[in-house]
């Protein structure tokens, strides 16, 4: 099995669209990227913690590609906005990618590439890149939050 951290905006349906996808074994929402120990969702969404809110992908290579994990997370988000998805703004709902090793870094680098000489967006991929820090698990009332509560995105 692998893992990689993915920001893109709202955790909540970015965790629906990953927790459906063949391949993927298991799904939860946290904060990664950030200086504090131990972030709450009311401490992150404050936006002086400097965490983004993120979802911990756990799939099985055999099953699902990490490229094929990458194309979801470009086509299920805005990489061209700063801080920003739909009406939800701050640092918080950045895109970003926090990898677990060289190979998954380069694989990421290589997909931002791709996608911005396609130019599928008209604006340049603010995506940042960046190796895994601690990551944090939000509070269990955010985990599968569409699945217990209906609903299945956020507004992108």
């Amino acid at each position: 099995m692998q893992k990689i951290l993915l920001g893109a905006g709202c955790f909540w349906g970015v965790e629906e669209t990953y927790r459906t996808t063949s391949g993927v074994v298991e799904t939860s929402v946290g904060y990664s990227g950030g200086k504090l120990d131990s972030p709450d969702y009311r401490s992150v969404c404050g936006g002086e913690t400097g965490h983004a809110e993120v979802v911990e992908v756990t799939f099985d290579p055999e099953k699902i590609g990490l490229e094929e994990i990458l194309e979801i997370f470009w086509n299920s988000h805005n990489p061209t906005t700063l801080n920003k998805q739909g009406p939800d703004v701050g640092s918080q709902y950045r895109s970003a990618i926090f990898t677990y090793s060289t190979e998954q870094i380069e694989k990421a680098e290589k997909s931002k590439r791709a996608v911005d000489e396609s130019k599928k967006w008209p604006n340049p991929i603010v995506t940042e890149i960046l190796p895994a820090k601690t990551y944090w698990r939000a509070e269990e009332y955010h985990q599968k939050y569409f699945l217990k509560n209906g609903g299945g995105s956020c507004n992108f």
